[in-house]
């Protein structure tokens, strides 16, 4: 009797071992970060000229710009963006507030309500 709990015990806790090894192996995907590189972040200056100046035939490229900040959180990457405006990353001057909103906005996110771009 003793040896049938044993047995009992013991494959039970094979089995625990077993699932926690298996839901512990699996690697977590890392933490999307806002690029500092200002090479990266320079694609988006073709994207906003031309959301600004409103000369796009048809709409402008999301891809290079858009997948920088695509695993951010909108608050992220508002400041990821308003950073780069801000250090004239970008190459070029605009309104702030303005230019960090269209740019945002066209990459399917949105500027938290109250931030602001100082």
């Amino acid at each position: 009797m003793a040896s049938r709990a044993l047995r009992r015990t013991t494959f039970v806790l094979a089995l625990n071992l077993l699932f926690f090894t298996l839901v512990s192996s699996y690697p977590t995907s890392p933490k999307a970060t806002c690029p500092i590189d200002a090479l990266k972040l320079g694609v988006c200056a073709n994207v906003l000229k031309d959301l600004v100046h409103g000369v796009v035939i048809g709409s402008p490229p999301k891809t290079p710009c858009c997948t920088l900040i695509e695993g951010l959180v909108d608050l992220e990457a508002a400041v990821c963006l308003c950073t780069a405006i801000k250090a004239n990353v970008l190459g070029i001057h605009l309104n702030v507030p303005v230019s960090l909103s269209l740019l945002v906005n066209y990459c399917g996110k949105e500027v938290p309500s109250g931030f602001q771009c100082e």
